[in-house]
Protein backbone atom coordinates (compact mmCIF):
# COMPACT_ATOMS: atom_id res chain seq x y z
CA UNK A 1 0.00 0.00 0.00
CA UNK A 2 1.48 3.36 -1.05
CA UNK A 3 1.30 5.54 2.04
CA UNK A 4 2.92 8.89 2.90
CA UNK A 5 3.07 11.31 5.81
CA UNK A 6 2.97 15.03 5.01
CA UNK A 7 6.30 16.68 4.27
CA UNK A 8 7.25 19.96 2.63
CA UNK A 9 10.83 18.85 2.10
CA UNK A 10 11.70 18.90 -1.60
CA UNK A 11 14.02 15.91 -1.22
CA UNK A 12 11.26 13.79 0.32
CA UNK A 13 8.88 14.81 -2.45
CA UNK A 14 11.37 13.90 -5.17
CA UNK A 15 12.24 10.55 -3.60
CA UNK A 16 8.59 9.60 -3.17
CA UNK A 17 7.69 10.70 -6.70
CA UNK A 18 10.40 8.41 -8.06
CA UNK A 19 8.45 5.51 -6.57
CA UNK A 20 5.56 6.36 -8.91
CA UNK A 21 7.31 7.44 -12.12
CA UNK A 22 9.45 5.25 -14.35
CA UNK A 23 13.12 6.19 -14.67
CA UNK A 24 13.17 5.92 -18.46
CA UNK A 25 10.80 5.60 -21.41
CA UNK A 26 11.89 3.70 -24.49
CA UNK A 27 11.22 6.23 -27.28
CA UNK A 28 11.49 3.55 -29.98
CA UNK A 29 8.22 2.04 -28.76
CA UNK A 30 6.39 5.20 -29.83
CA UNK A 31 7.93 5.82 -33.25
CA UNK A 32 5.08 4.30 -35.26
CA UNK A 33 2.41 6.04 -33.17
CA UNK A 34 4.12 9.41 -33.58
CA UNK A 35 4.46 8.88 -37.33
CA UNK A 36 0.78 7.97 -37.66
CA UNK A 37 -0.35 10.98 -35.64
CA UNK A 38 1.97 13.25 -37.64
CA UNK A 39 0.51 12.05 -40.94
CA UNK A 40 -3.00 12.73 -39.62
CA UNK A 41 -1.96 16.19 -38.52
CA UNK A 42 -0.31 16.99 -41.87
CA UNK A 43 -3.55 16.05 -43.62
CA UNK A 44 -5.48 18.20 -41.15
CA UNK A 45 -3.27 21.22 -41.85
CA UNK A 46 -3.39 20.86 -45.63
CA UNK A 47 -7.09 20.17 -46.13
CA UNK A 48 -9.11 21.22 -43.09
CA UNK A 49 -11.06 24.46 -43.56
CA UNK A 50 -11.13 27.09 -40.84
CA UNK A 51 -11.73 27.39 -37.94
CA UNK A 52 -8.56 25.76 -36.65
CA UNK A 53 -7.93 24.65 -33.05
CA UNK A 54 -5.96 27.21 -31.03
CA UNK A 55 -5.25 27.91 -27.35
CA UNK A 56 -8.24 29.58 -25.76
CA UNK A 57 -10.61 28.41 -28.47
CA UNK A 58 -14.25 27.76 -27.75
CA UNK A 59 -14.85 24.27 -29.15
CA UNK A 60 -17.90 24.57 -31.37
CA UNK A 61 -19.66 21.54 -32.88
CA UNK A 62 -18.01 22.40 -36.20
CA UNK A 63 -14.50 22.42 -34.71
CA UNK A 64 -15.25 19.20 -32.86
CA UNK A 65 -16.45 17.43 -36.02
CA UNK A 66 -13.45 18.60 -38.04
CA UNK A 67 -11.05 17.58 -35.30
CA UNK A 68 -12.53 14.12 -35.03
CA UNK A 69 -12.58 13.66 -38.81
CA UNK A 70 -8.89 14.45 -39.28
CA UNK A 71 -7.49 13.60 -35.83
CA UNK A 72 -9.46 10.56 -34.57
CA UNK A 73 -9.55 10.43 -30.80
CA UNK A 74 -9.32 6.64 -30.79
CA UNK A 75 -5.81 6.74 -32.25
CA UNK A 76 -4.69 9.64 -30.04
CA UNK A 77 -6.06 8.04 -26.87
CA UNK A 78 -4.37 4.72 -27.65
CA UNK A 79 -1.01 6.43 -28.07
CA UNK A 80 -1.26 8.47 -24.88
CA UNK A 81 -2.62 5.53 -22.87
CA UNK A 82 0.52 3.66 -23.89
CA UNK A 83 2.53 6.63 -22.60
CA UNK A 84 0.70 6.54 -19.26
CA UNK A 85 1.50 2.85 -18.86
CA UNK A 86 5.16 3.41 -19.75
CA UNK A 87 5.58 6.47 -17.53
CA UNK A 88 3.93 5.15 -14.34
CA UNK A 89 5.17 2.31 -12.18
CA UNK A 90 1.61 1.25 -11.34
CA UNK A 91 -1.41 0.43 -13.49
CA UNK A 92 -3.07 3.80 -14.17
CA UNK A 93 -6.81 4.27 -13.90
CA UNK A 94 -7.30 5.29 -17.51
CA UNK A 95 -10.96 6.17 -16.97
CA UNK A 96 -9.72 9.11 -14.88
CA UNK A 97 -7.38 10.44 -17.56
CA UNK A 98 -8.07 13.57 -19.57
CA UNK A 99 -8.66 11.59 -22.78
CA UNK A 100 -11.38 9.32 -21.42
CA UNK A 101 -14.84 10.31 -22.67
CA UNK A 102 -13.47 13.43 -24.42
CA UNK A 103 -15.40 14.13 -27.59
CA UNK A 104 -12.41 15.21 -29.66
CA UNK A 105 -8.74 16.16 -29.62
CA UNK A 106 -9.89 19.78 -29.70
CA UNK A 107 -11.67 19.29 -26.37
CA UNK A 108 -8.57 17.71 -24.84
CA UNK A 109 -6.23 20.41 -26.16
CA UNK A 110 -8.16 23.39 -24.80
CA UNK A 111 -8.34 21.70 -21.37
CA UNK A 112 -4.58 21.31 -21.09
CA UNK A 113 -2.72 23.86 -18.93
CA UNK A 114 -1.20 26.66 -21.03
CA UNK A 115 2.36 25.40 -20.60
CA UNK A 116 1.32 22.08 -22.17
CA UNK A 117 -0.36 23.68 -25.18
CA UNK A 118 2.94 23.59 -27.04
CA UNK A 119 1.38 23.03 -30.42
CA UNK A 120 -1.96 21.74 -31.61
CA UNK A 121 -0.13 18.77 -33.10
CA UNK A 122 -0.64 15.69 -30.84
CA UNK A 123 2.41 14.02 -32.41
CA UNK A 124 4.62 16.91 -31.31
CA UNK A 125 3.25 16.82 -27.75
CA UNK A 126 3.77 13.06 -27.48
CA UNK A 127 7.35 13.32 -28.74
CA UNK A 128 8.22 16.15 -26.34
CA UNK A 129 6.71 14.32 -23.36
CA UNK A 130 8.82 11.24 -24.03
CA UNK A 131 12.05 13.26 -24.01
CA UNK A 132 11.33 15.91 -21.36
CA UNK A 133 10.79 14.51 -17.84
CA UNK A 134 9.71 17.80 -16.27
CA UNK A 135 7.12 18.34 -18.98
CA UNK A 136 5.97 14.72 -18.65
CA UNK A 137 5.54 15.05 -14.88
CA UNK A 138 3.33 18.09 -15.28
CA UNK A 139 1.33 16.32 -17.98
CA UNK A 140 0.72 13.26 -15.80
CA UNK A 141 -0.62 15.38 -12.97
CA UNK A 142 -2.73 17.45 -15.36
CA UNK A 143 -4.12 14.20 -16.77
CA UNK A 144 -5.08 12.49 -13.53
CA UNK A 145 -5.59 15.49 -11.23
CA UNK A 146 -7.45 18.01 -13.43
CA UNK A 147 -8.78 21.01 -11.54
CA UNK A 148 -12.37 20.12 -12.44
CA UNK A 149 -12.14 17.09 -10.12
CA UNK A 150 -11.75 19.22 -7.01
CA UNK A 151 -13.68 21.92 -5.24
CA UNK A 152 -10.96 23.34 -3.01
CA UNK A 153 -11.09 23.87 0.73
CA UNK A 154 -14.30 24.37 2.70
CA UNK A 155 -16.54 22.67 0.15
CA UNK A 156 -19.07 21.66 2.80
CA UNK A 157 -19.27 24.46 5.41
CA UNK A 158 -22.52 23.21 6.96
CA UNK A 159 -21.04 19.76 7.42
CA UNK A 160 -18.00 21.32 9.12
CA UNK A 161 -20.37 23.32 11.36
CA UNK A 162 -22.09 20.08 12.36
CA UNK A 163 -18.72 18.49 13.21
CA UNK A 164 -17.73 21.56 15.22
CA UNK A 165 -20.93 21.41 17.26
CA UNK A 166 -20.71 17.65 17.70
CA UNK A 167 -17.10 17.45 18.86
CA UNK A 168 -16.43 20.72 20.70
CA UNK A 169 -15.73 19.85 24.33
CA UNK A 170 -16.83 16.24 23.97
CA UNK A 171 -13.58 14.42 23.17
CA UNK A 172 -10.41 14.76 25.19
CA UNK A 173 -8.99 11.30 24.52
CA UNK A 174 -7.52 10.00 21.28
CA UNK A 175 -9.67 10.65 18.20
CA UNK A 176 -9.30 8.71 14.95
CA UNK A 177 -10.67 10.26 11.74
CA UNK A 178 -10.79 9.03 8.16
CA UNK A 179 -11.35 11.06 5.02
CA UNK A 180 -12.44 8.30 2.64
CA UNK A 181 -12.04 9.24 -1.04
CA UNK A 182 -9.84 12.13 0.12
CA UNK A 183 -8.64 13.21 -3.32
CA UNK A 184 -5.78 15.66 -2.86
CA UNK A 185 -6.49 16.08 0.84
CA UNK A 186 -8.43 19.33 1.12
CA UNK A 187 -11.07 17.86 3.44
CA UNK A 188 -8.41 15.97 5.43
CA UNK A 189 -6.45 19.12 6.17
CA UNK A 190 -9.67 21.08 6.61
CA UNK A 191 -10.87 18.67 9.27
CA UNK A 192 -7.53 18.80 11.07
CA UNK A 193 -7.73 22.60 10.95
CA UNK A 194 -11.21 22.51 12.48
CA UNK A 195 -9.99 20.38 15.41
CA UNK A 196 -7.11 22.79 15.88
CA UNK A 197 -9.59 25.69 16.05
CA UNK A 198 -11.71 24.01 18.72
CA UNK A 199 -8.62 23.35 20.84
CA UNK A 200 -8.10 19.65 20.25
CA UNK A 201 -4.59 18.50 21.18
CA UNK A 202 -2.63 17.65 18.03
CA UNK A 203 -1.03 14.66 19.76
CA UNK A 204 -4.44 13.08 20.34
CA UNK A 205 -5.64 13.37 16.74
CA UNK A 206 -5.03 10.69 14.13
CA UNK A 207 -6.15 11.67 10.64
CA UNK A 208 -6.04 9.35 7.63
CA UNK A 209 -6.87 10.16 4.02
CA UNK A 210 -7.58 7.36 1.58
CA UNK A 211 -7.77 7.59 -2.20
CA UNK A 212 -7.41 5.12 -5.05
CA UNK A 213 -5.09 7.40 -7.09
CA UNK A 214 -1.37 7.27 -6.09
CA UNK A 215 -0.63 10.70 -7.60
CA UNK A 216 -3.29 12.17 -5.29
CA UNK A 217 -1.55 10.59 -2.29
CA UNK A 218 1.72 12.23 -3.33
CA UNK A 219 0.13 15.62 -4.04
CA UNK A 220 -1.75 15.62 -0.72
CA UNK A 221 1.28 14.57 1.34
CA UNK A 222 3.66 17.08 -0.23
CA UNK A 223 1.15 19.88 -0.95
CA UNK A 224 2.57 19.91 -4.43
CA UNK A 225 0.97 20.23 -7.88
CA UNK A 226 3.52 20.14 -10.73
CA UNK A 227 0.77 20.94 -13.25
CA UNK A 228 -0.46 24.07 -11.45
CA UNK A 229 1.91 26.12 -9.30
CA UNK A 230 -0.77 28.69 -8.45
CA UNK A 231 -2.93 25.94 -7.01
CA UNK A 232 0.10 24.69 -5.11
CA UNK A 233 0.70 28.13 -3.58
CA UNK A 234 -2.94 28.40 -2.47
CA UNK A 235 -2.84 24.89 -1.05
CA UNK A 236 0.29 25.59 0.97
CA UNK A 237 -1.15 28.82 2.32
CA UNK A 238 -4.24 26.95 3.53
CA UNK A 239 -2.21 24.24 5.27
CA UNK A 240 0.69 26.31 6.64
CA UNK A 241 -0.76 26.68 10.16
CA UNK A 242 -1.17 22.91 10.53
CA UNK A 243 2.50 22.33 9.72
CA UNK A 244 3.51 25.11 12.12
CA UNK A 245 1.49 23.56 14.95
CA UNK A 246 2.63 19.98 14.36
CA UNK A 247 -0.62 18.49 13.12
CA UNK A 248 1.15 17.13 10.03
CA UNK A 249 2.92 14.48 12.15
CA UNK A 250 -0.45 12.85 12.88
CA UNK A 251 -1.82 12.85 9.31
CA UNK A 252 -1.23 10.09 6.78
CA UNK A 253 -2.39 9.63 3.19
CA UNK A 254 -2.71 6.16 1.66
CA UNK A 255 -3.70 4.52 -1.60
CA UNK A 256 -6.76 2.42 -0.70
CA UNK A 257 -9.55 0.94 -2.79
CA UNK A 258 -12.75 1.28 -0.73
CA UNK A 259 -14.06 -1.84 -2.42
CA UNK A 260 -11.31 -3.82 -0.67
CA UNK A 261 -10.44 -2.03 2.56
CA UNK A 262 -7.42 -3.05 4.64
CA UNK A 263 -7.63 -4.11 8.25
CA UNK A 264 -7.64 -1.02 10.45
CA UNK A 265 -8.33 0.27 13.90
CA UNK A 266 -11.89 1.62 14.03
CA UNK A 267 -12.54 5.30 13.39
CA UNK A 268 -14.57 7.75 15.47
CA UNK A 269 -15.40 9.93 12.46
CA UNK A 270 -15.44 9.08 8.74
CA UNK A 271 -16.04 11.54 5.91
CA UNK A 272 -17.00 10.21 2.49
CA UNK A 273 -17.81 13.24 0.36
CA UNK A 274 -18.41 13.33 -3.39
CA UNK A 275 -18.20 9.57 -3.93
CA UNK A 276 -21.35 7.62 -3.06
CA UNK A 277 -23.85 7.97 -5.86
CA UNK A 278 -21.47 10.00 -8.04
CA UNK A 279 -19.76 9.09 -11.33
CA UNK A 280 -17.34 6.61 -9.69
CA UNK A 281 -19.55 4.60 -7.31
CA UNK A 282 -23.16 4.59 -8.50
CA UNK A 283 -24.32 1.02 -9.16
CA UNK A 284 -26.35 -0.54 -6.34
CA UNK A 285 -24.11 -3.60 -5.71
CA UNK A 286 -21.06 -1.35 -5.51
CA UNK A 287 -22.86 1.19 -3.32
CA UNK A 288 -23.85 -1.58 -0.92
CA UNK A 289 -20.27 -2.88 -0.80
CA UNK A 290 -18.61 0.50 -0.16
CA UNK A 291 -21.25 1.66 2.35
CA UNK A 292 -20.91 -1.63 4.20
CA UNK A 293 -17.12 -1.37 4.25
CA UNK A 294 -17.24 2.16 5.63
CA UNK A 295 -19.79 1.23 8.29
CA UNK A 296 -17.59 -1.68 9.37
CA UNK A 297 -14.72 0.76 10.01
CA UNK A 298 -16.69 2.77 12.59
CA UNK A 299 -16.02 2.44 16.28
CA UNK A 300 -19.08 2.13 18.55
CA UNK A 301 -20.55 5.62 18.77
CA UNK A 302 -18.70 6.58 15.60
CA UNK A 303 -20.19 8.73 12.85
CA UNK A 304 -20.11 8.37 9.06
CA UNK A 305 -20.84 11.56 7.09
CA UNK A 306 -21.51 11.76 3.36
CA UNK A 307 -22.22 14.85 1.24
CA UNK A 308 -22.12 15.70 -2.45
CA UNK A 309 -23.14 19.05 -3.92
CA UNK A 310 -21.48 18.53 -7.32
CA UNK A 311 -22.96 15.50 -9.07
CA UNK A 312 -26.62 16.47 -9.39
CA UNK A 313 -27.21 14.37 -12.48
CA UNK A 314 -25.89 11.25 -10.83
CA UNK A 315 -27.83 11.94 -7.63
CA UNK A 316 -31.05 11.49 -9.56
CA UNK A 317 -30.03 7.83 -9.85
CA UNK A 318 -29.01 7.65 -6.20
CA UNK A 319 -31.13 10.09 -4.16
CA UNK A 320 -30.42 10.80 -0.52
CA UNK A 321 -33.16 8.44 0.63
CA UNK A 322 -31.27 5.57 -1.04
CA UNK A 323 -28.09 6.46 0.83
CA UNK A 324 -30.04 6.61 4.08
CA UNK A 325 -31.41 3.14 3.39
CA UNK A 326 -27.90 1.83 2.72
CA UNK A 327 -26.62 3.30 5.99
CA UNK A 328 -29.56 1.90 7.93
CA UNK A 329 -29.10 -1.53 6.36
CA UNK A 330 -25.64 -1.52 7.98
CA UNK A 331 -27.02 -0.74 11.43
CA UNK A 332 -26.47 3.02 11.41
CA UNK A 333 -28.99 5.52 12.73
CA UNK A 334 -29.31 8.20 10.04
CA UNK A 335 -29.77 11.95 10.37
CA UNK A 336 -29.29 15.18 8.41
CA UNK A 337 -25.78 16.60 8.73
CA UNK A 338 -25.17 19.88 6.92
CA UNK A 339 -25.15 19.45 3.13
CA UNK A 340 -25.43 15.67 3.43
CA UNK A 341 -26.42 12.87 5.77
CA UNK A 342 -24.87 11.10 8.72
CA UNK A 343 -24.97 7.64 10.19
CA UNK A 344 -24.36 6.89 13.88
CA UNK A 345 -23.12 3.46 14.94
CA UNK A 346 -24.77 2.45 18.22
CA UNK A 347 -22.53 2.04 21.29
Amino acid sequence: MFSLSPSLDAGDASANLSKLLADHIDASRFESAILRLQKNFDSYCSTCPTPFIAPGSFVTPEIRRQSELYLPMEQIEQAFNRLYRAALRYSPILSSAVFHNSLSWADVFVELPPHLQLRVNPAYLLERLITNRELLTGFLFASFLPSRFYGGFGRYPKQLAYIRDRFTGRYRSRLRCLDAACGTGEDSYGLANLFDQIGFDAELLRMEGWTIEPLEVWAAAHCCFPCDRQREARFRAETARLFERGYDSNIRFSCVNLRRIPSSEPFDLILCNGLLGGPIVNQLPELKLVAGNLASLLAPGGILLAADTFHDGWKQKCPQRMLRALFEANGLKTFQAGEGIGGLKPD
